[in-house]
């Protein structure tokens, strides 16, 4: 068995003699791990992949003007190599900086002793994906490229709409993506949709999480008060407006129970960056708290104080082609989602178990949604808590990895080759 040398933090354990060799090799250009929703995609999706007694390699292009990661103890199946060089620079520079990454990473492969031979699969970002990737990629590596499409940006996102580089970019990169990527992974079927293909197979995969990391659900009794999260940045896609005008329009006695925490954000930020109209935050007063931007380990102890998680987004475009990864995290934490469907979400989402359905995006929507969720008592939500426990099974990575496993680094059926489309989902299950 061959001896791998990766570079990582002290924190994680380099390949010794004797274990098993990378089989996939995972390439980012993002902070990892810290948290977020990309790190956290990042994270389970590799987690799913690695074949059994396998291991996968994690190949991070950070550029150094940000903060280092903090040390994190990764999984013993996976490692991580961190590339460290400079970011920034003027666009000329910040472009060719893109166009030599998949050089970078075959020199980091190469340094860290791992040979190409031993690799069977690489997967990487919609974002890193362009025709040098490509070339360099499949004439050295010589396996299944495997691109991971988390999303579609719609030209209203922008203030130049169409003729914004980065929209002529995403899109550029969703048409390279179809047409020559081995095997896709789309986070919605919508996606998933758009990006089929004659001989061009598509797996659908959600947002996952590990359920292990969520601890029992201790929120306060709802006869004291209704408490309310919202996890995120919010943009354009999140309605924060339609939340705080819905609680204003909620009968006085009952507006008063309610309490919303923002979790990502400060007051300041989410002024500059979402709908929110600071004139109806301000009339709510210390019934809407902001904490800014907050490790993981917060966000998850505000979880088990809600009593639901909010997420208000518009129906169709770009919303429809994601699937917000609040929802997984939510249900398995064990606190209920008040949101409209959208994207997948009606598949996994039944109105009254996991949550409550509200009927669109609108504050009048809201409004009719938080009354529901006033009249419940502690014996109803908590049943209404265990469902949501139970559903984020389907979410749990250990669910996914033997589909998702065998799908990047398997060999091609001949059910790909025919139908050019894979699309599996694990049924309901406890948890």
């Amino acid at each position: 068995m061959k001896s791998y040398e990766t570079l990582t933090s002290p924190a994680q354990p380099t390949i010794t003699s004797g274990e098993p060799g990378p089989r996939v090799v995972m390439v980012a250009a993002y902070r990892f791990p810290h948290g977020d929703a990309m790190s956290n995609r990042l994270l389970q999706l590799a987690r799913s992949a690695t074949p059994p007694g396998a291991t996968t390699l994690i190949v991070n292009d950070w550029p150094d003007n940000e903060r280092q990661p903090e040390l994190f103890a990764l999984p013993p199946e996976l490692r991580l190599i961190t590339l460290v060089a400079a970011g920034g620079g003027s666009r000329l520079r910040r472009w060719l900086r893109r166009q030599s990454r998949p050089l970078r990473v075959l020199k980091a492969l190469r340094q860290a002793g791992v040979p190409v031979g031993d690799v069977t699969a690489v997967c990487l970002p919609l974002g890193l994906w362009n025709l040098t990737t490509w070339i360099v990629l499949r004439l050295t590596m010589r396996c299944p490229l495997t691109v991971d499409v988390l999303e579609r940006h719609d030209p209203r996102q922008f203030r130049r709409g169409r003729l914004t580089p980065y929209f002529i970019r995403h899109r550029w990169h969703s048409f390279l993506a179809a047409r020559l990527a081995d095997r896709i992974i789309a986070i919605s079927t919508t996606l998933q949709r758009r990006l089929i293909r004659p001989n061009r197979p598509v797996l659908v995969v959600p947002p996952q999480v590990d359920c292990a990391d969520y601890r029992q659900p201790a929120p306060s009794s709802l006869t004291k008060s209704l408490r309310l999260l919202y996890a995120g940045t919010a943009g354009s896609k999140d309605h924060l407006a339609a939340v705080v005008e819905g609680i204003r329009r909620l009968p006085e006695p009952e507006r008063q129970r309610v309490r919303l925490t923002i979790a990502g954000m400060t007051q300041e930020q989410a002024a500059a960056m979402s709908d929110l109209d600071q004139g109806a935050v301000t009339d709510l007063g210390d019934q809407v708290i902001f904490l800014g931007r907050v490790s993981r380990e917060r966000v998850l102890a505000e979880l088990r104080a809600a009593h639901f998680s909010v997420l208000v987004r518009p129906t169709g475009g770009y919303a429809e082609a994601g699937f917000p990864s609040k929802v997984p995290e939510s249900l398995a934490a064990g606190c209920p989602v008040l949101l409209n469907h959208t994207s997948d979400l009606a598949t996994y989402i039944d109105d009254g178990r996991e949550g409550i359905v509200l009927a669109g995006p609108g504050a009048h929507d809201v409004r009719d949604g938080l009354m529901r969720a006033l009249t419940l008592d502690d014996a109803q939500w908590w049943q209404m808590s265990r469902r949501a426990r139970e559903r984020a099974a389907a979410f749990d990575y250990r669910a996914w990895a033997p589909t998702v496993s065998a799908f990047v680094a398997g060999a091609r059926t001949e059910q790909d080759h025919v139908s050019g489309q894979t699309d599996v989902r694990p049924p309901r299950g406890g948890w």
